[in-house]
């Protein structure tokens, strides 16, 4: 499916209506790759496509669906039977986030069709806030007594493992209380007779339903665990994260993130099946804020216009250092960002983040200074034949640099932090709101400087 000879003779299959050589492709086929050969197919042709696919391989692919329209669509065609028949085989977590993303009407018709534990247990995960552990959880998990031997423990793996969605490891729990973990391999290498208290691990890592997915993610990752134990107030198991999960956090959480800092709002749908309409909503308040925000630039310059009328040539240096400061800014911003999501650095870190990023700016400034000051003599004064390009004029371009890049970093790196201590996403403080902050914090610089050297 990765090479587009393999999705063309797949859609030529589709047009030329020839089922069973497609089924018999399909049936060897990935359920991700058989998922984006239906993102390519119409209403009709997604429906005919779905049926000609074994049972059991259906509800994967369903999960695998990038487009939640694609999937309401399939429910709405869905007999009843072929509904259960679906929901049978999705694991718990997979069929909430399924319903999350549904109309009133697909999520009672979903319900309805599910029988009365599951229908259960899903009202309980929608009931957890939507950023928690408890709402990326599932409830499909192999639970063990302390007291049962290692053949008994294989006994129950083998007689409920099917239904559950990892078995690698085994949550030890009496009266629901979390006790230990013990993985599979501990069990294959002990004996029969060997009590499960005897071997499983006590010191269990696990996390609150209410803690925030994303850390819970982080925490996963860190740890390099297949699966998290989820525990309530008190500390009665109720669930499990999986790898898989979180990996399907990060990856919202990055896309989330990117745009934010792009000053976009934040949407859950892919590029192409995002309406026009729904785009241009996502982007005009941010582009709307912004224009009427970089009015200070604005009126900033007809402040200045009279200093500008007695030196026109500082005129074309306002957009270099308009744009080296926002670029000097938006690395800032970027690098604490990181570090934030990544709990590298906290708000009380904040003055050794600023005294860092002050010695940083020092030696970038310097450095963009003297290259600049070569760079106005000899092209702009000398190869260019521009008079009006004096060592004084370059000096007070090269002294604004350099102030304008000390002040872009300090703010590129402060704005975020002080963002996330009152509870603001730190990536709204990045490109876009910082370069309009930045732009007119360097005409000021420039202005004030130039005023006092030239005497304008």
């Amino acid at each position: 499916m990765h090479e587009n000879y393999d999705l063309e003779l797949l859609l030529e299959l589709v047009k030329g209506k020839q089922f069973r050589r497609l089924r018999e492709l399909l049936e060897g086929m990935n359920e991700v790759d058989i998922a984006e050969f239906l993102d390519e197919l119409g209403p009709e042709e997604l429906l005919i496509v779905f049926r000609l696919l074994p049972k059991e391989m259906a509800a994967d692919v369903f999960t695998e669906l990038e487009d939640s329209d694609d999937q309401e669509r399939l429910i709405n065609a869905f007999s009843d039977q072929e509904l259960r028949d679906v929901l049978d085989e999705l694991y718990l977590d997979d069929t909430v986030d399924v319903i999350e993303d549904m109309p009133a009407n697909v999520v009672s018709r979903i319900l309805r069709n599910s029988d009365s534990a599951t229908r259960s247990q899903i009202n309980q995960l929608l009931n957890y806030p939507k950023d928690s552990a408890g709402s990326i959880m599932t409830t499909e998990y192999v639970y063990l007594h302390p007291n049962a031997t290692v053949e008994e423990s294989f006994a129950r793996i083998r007689k409920v493992g099917m239904d559950k969605e990892t078995i690698y490891t085994c949550y030890v729990t009496q009266r629901r209380i979390l006790l230990g973990v013990v993985t599979v391999r501990r069990m294959l290498l002990s004996s029969y007779e060997t009590r499960i208290r005897d071997i499983m691990e006590t010191n269990v890592l696990s996390v609150n339903t209410h803690e925030d997915k994303e850390d819970v993610a982080q925490t996963l990752n860190k740890y390099a665990l297949s699966a998290l134990p989820v525990v309530d107030a008190e500390n009665r198991l109720v669930g499990i994260v999986t790898f898989d999960d979180a990996m399907d956090v990060i990856e919202d959480e990055t896309t989330e993130d990117f745009e934010k800092m792009a000053a976009i709002l934040p949407s859950d749908k892919p590029y192409l099946k995002t309406g026009v309409l729904e785009t241009w909503r996502a982007r005009i308040p941010w582009l709307l804020l912004l224009m009427l925000s970089a009015t200070f630039t604005g009126i900033i310059i007809t402040s200045f216009e009279g200093a500008l009328a007695a030196c026109v040539v500082l005129t074309s240096f306002i957009p270099m250092l308009s744009g080296t400061g926002g670029n000097s800014g938006s690395q800032s911003s970027v690098a604490i960002i990181r570090a934030l999501s990544l709990d590298e650095v906290e708000f009380s870190d904040m003055l050794s983040v600023v005294w860092k990023e002050i010695r940083v700016a020092v030696l970038c400034g310097v450095c963009l200074a003297v290259a600049n000051f070569i760079k106005m003599m000899l092209v702009d004064r000398w190869l260019m034949g521009n008079e009006e390009v004096t060592p004084m004029v370059a000096l007070v371009v090269c002294l604004t640099l350099v102030f304008t890049v000390l002040c872009a970093k300090v703010v590129g790196c402060t704005l975020p932090m002080a963002a996330e201590k009152i509870g603001i996403d730190p990536a709204v403080m990045a490109s876009p709101f910082i370069t309009t902050i930045v732009d007119a914090m360097s005409l000021l610089i420039y202005f004030f400087i130039a005023t006092n050297l030239l005497h304008l």
